[in-house]
């Protein structure tokens, strides 16, 4: 009964796996570049190393790449796995998410899992509270952090509450073979989010409000061409906007969701030199 976690050194993987263990489930820790003995060499951009990395295991919690997400998923059929947990994104929500640089991978992901004969589960998680540690070098240096949309409001959602729920339904498959968009308990603008940071820190963080321009220039290195544009897009499409809230996490594991005060309360030392 062995559970295969790609991307092992992911946050969500990171918390998913003690969690597992906790259950009393077998865990194979896998990442494209193990950095333990511990770990399995599971490139999902290399089928290759597809075979090895399965033989005997009976579920999957699976990172969304589409690159070979159909070999994955033959090779995991001829593996005998019963069950595969995707982590996919809300983004394929979208009204048109083939066209949204933000969304498109996970959809292919997704498509290619519906396509095998494997029990797929869709875990669909909005906005990550840890979205928040790209605003950590400006904090850490004292500037202010450039905001395009001040009033963009997300459905921030903790790594540990997307662990717990993907812990959930890789220990009963009876909650398996469906889709869950998961989100946070509230919903929160950027500018709250670095109130809330700024409390937790002891410290007020300053907000500069750029234009969309101004915002590209400034991630040119990291945040590239269209995907950003459709970053630009969507904050646009939320600003002053509610996000939608569900009670997906509530329901998987027992517990509310977990506010971002309580994210903010245990990275601080993203955010300081």
């Amino acid at each position: 009964m062995t559970t295969l976690v790609t991307g092992s050194r992911g946050a969500v993987a990171r918390a998913l796996i003690p969690m597992l263990r906790e259950r009393g489930l077998p865990v194979r820790a896998a990442s494209s570049a193990p950095d333990s003995a511990r770990t399995v060499r599971c490139d999902l951009t290399d089928p290759d190393t597809f075979p090895a990395a399965l033989d005997g295991v009976s579920s999957v919690f699976l990172y969304a790449e589409p690159a070979h997400a159909d070999a994955f998923a033959a090779e995991a059929a001829k593996a005998g796995v019963r069950h595969i947990v995707l982590l996919s994104s809300s983004s394929v929500l979208a009204d048109d998410p083939t066209a949204n640089p933000l969304a498109v991978s996970h959809l292919d992901a997704e498509n290619a899992l519906l396509r095998s004969p494997i029990p797929a589960t869709l875990l669909r998680p909005g906005a990550f509270a840890g979205n928040a540690t790209a605003w950590s070098w400006a904090i850490k240096s004292g500037e202010p952090v450039s905001l395009p949309y001040p009033g963009a409001h997300s459905d921030a959602i903790h790594e540990h509450d997307v662990a717990a729920c993907a812990a959930a339904v890789l220990a009963d498959p009876g909650l398996g073979g469906r889709a869950y968009t998961l989100t946070g308990p509230q919903s929160i603008t950027f500018t709250e989010q670095l109130e809330i940071l700024g409390r937790a820190l002891g410290r007020e963080i300053a907000v500069k409000h750029v234009t969309r321009e101004e915002w590209k220039a400034e991630v040119s290195q990291y945040v590239r061409g269209a995907y950003a544009d459709a970053l630009l897009d969507w904050w646009q499409s939320c600003d002053g906007v509610p996000a939608s809230l569900t009670t997906a996490v509530e329901d998987l594991t027992g517990h509310p969701a977990r506010p971002f005060e309580t994210w903010a309360r245990t990275h601080t030392a993203d955010f300081v030199r």
